[in-house]
């Protein structure tokens, strides 16, 4: 044994090296914390909604990381990514960690309102920004409103105001909703209610269904027996095309009775093909053929996504976070509510259309309703959608209303 390591006074010294050395080494990894922006991206990466947002939502991340240069404010620009497997509490976990232990400044994506919903509530608490790019549910910018929180995906009402109301126009007055037993599924059937009640129409009854479905037959007999025009679904992904495919085994995709699916997009097409989709009418704030910068970016995302253009949920995450490191740099910091304060003040480039961000958090673009092609129709791959009407934002979002939102009744 070394003499040396018996001896008090080396020892007593060698503890004050250590303690002095670990005095410096916490401020210096404080300070590469500091310096170094990190993104979130919390998704459903397994799941029933996988094709909607999933991987490419990553992908749609890490591109608006690289199209900005990889930097903002000088700093470098990390991205991360967790699975929360649609569960709120799994949801919350992984932001307490990465806000707590792994110094994560931003999130992204979110596609299920409870997870999204207690997400921003950390989000809060921790003062993180939370970029919402596929939750529809109105609830971030009235009861749940934050000073932290951006939502920049189409809402239940934006949908409604798009879909019930072509529908109406057409004559169809009567409807039926098949929901997805959670609260998305509840305030988009809410927010269809209020249009088609506005409207002249009336709801003949409605069923919830449990997430992930796989047999909706005795939902579909009931919405038959209803002899409603319309079958509304209010769910989303894996859930609304399960169901309008057997739907159209049931006959039910013709008249008198129409399909209606609320919340759709362009992998949902896909996933039905166009024997089956044809005549559907989607609202959408994002479609890949739309403009010049739509399709150069659905190029370059589909050139990494195995051909695969880009969803609405995954344009959104892309546009989300150029708009925040465009706020880091014009506020040269990563600080919360100075970025906060200059996402509000910049414009927002929606991929080749205006939009801006409200107050209450809510942003704010113009929309579209489209129908589906036939298979004669297209034209070739991903040639899903003809125009029908454009949708200003103003009409489509629900107004900013300080009653309902506390951040903005204090002010």
């Amino acid at each position: 044994m070394n003499q040396h390591n018996d001896n008090p006074s080396r020892r007593s010294v060698s503890r004050m090296i250590g303690a002095a050395a670990g005095s410096i080494a916490m401020p210096a990894v404080l300070r590469a914390q500091q310096s170094v922006i990190r993104i979130g991206v919390l998704g459903d990466l397994s799941g029933y909604s996988m094709e909607i947002g999933g991987p490419g939502a990553v992908l749609a991340a890490r591109m608006a990381v690289e199209d900005h240069g990889s930097k903002a404010a000088g700093m470098p620009v990390e991205v991360l990514q967790a699975d929360f497997l649609n569960k709120p509490d799994v949801a919350s976990q992984i932001a307490r960690r990465w806000f707590d232990v792994d110094s994560v400044d931003a999130i992204t994506d979110l596609p299920n309102t409870p997870s999204a919903l207690a997400v921003a509530r950390l989000g809060k608490e921790r003062e993180k920004i939370i970029l919402v790019a596929e939750a529809a549910t109105p609830e971030l910018t009235t009861a749940q409103c934050s000073p932290t929180t951006m939502h920049h995906a189409d809402d239940t009402n934006a949908l409604a105001a798009g879909t019930a109301k072509a529908l109406l126009e057409q004559g169809l007055k009567s409807w039926f909703f098949l929901t997805a037993d959670f609260g998305f599924g509840h305030q988009m059937q809410a927010s269809a209610e209020r249009v088609v009640r506005e409207g002249g129409g009336q709801v003949l009854g409605a069923v919830r269904h449990p997430l992930a479905a796989s047999d909706f037959s005795s939902f579909l007999l009931q919405a038959q027996a209803s002899k409603a025009q319309v079958i509304a679904l209010a769910n989303v992904g894996e859930d609304t095309t399960t169901a309008i495919k057997q739907a159209a085994e049931f006959g039910l995709t013709s008249e008198p009775q129409v399909i209606a699916g609320l919340l759709m997009v362009i992998s949902d097409i896909k996933a039905l093909g166009l024997d089956v989709a044809k005549g559907l009418y989607v609202t959408e704030g994002f479609y890949w053929d739309a403009n010049d910068k739509a399709r150069d970016f659905a190029k370059r995302f589909a050139a990494r996504n195995g051909g695969k253009i880009p969803t609405k949920a995954h344009a959104a995450n892309y546009i989300g976070v150029r708009h925040y490191l465009d706020a880091v740099d014009a506020a040269n910091t990563k600080a919360p509510q100075a970025v906060m304060a200059k996402m509000r003040e910049l414009p927002i480039d929606y991929l080749g259309k205006p939009a801006h961000m409200r107050e209450d958090g809510r942003v704010i673009y113009d929309l579209d309703l489209y129908q589906v092609k036939s298979p004669q129709e297209s034209k070739g791959p991903y040639d899903y959608y003809k125009p029908i009407r454009h949708i200003i934002g103003e009409q489509a979002f629900a107004p900013m209303d300080p009653k309902s939102c506390a951040m903005l009744a204090a002010k």
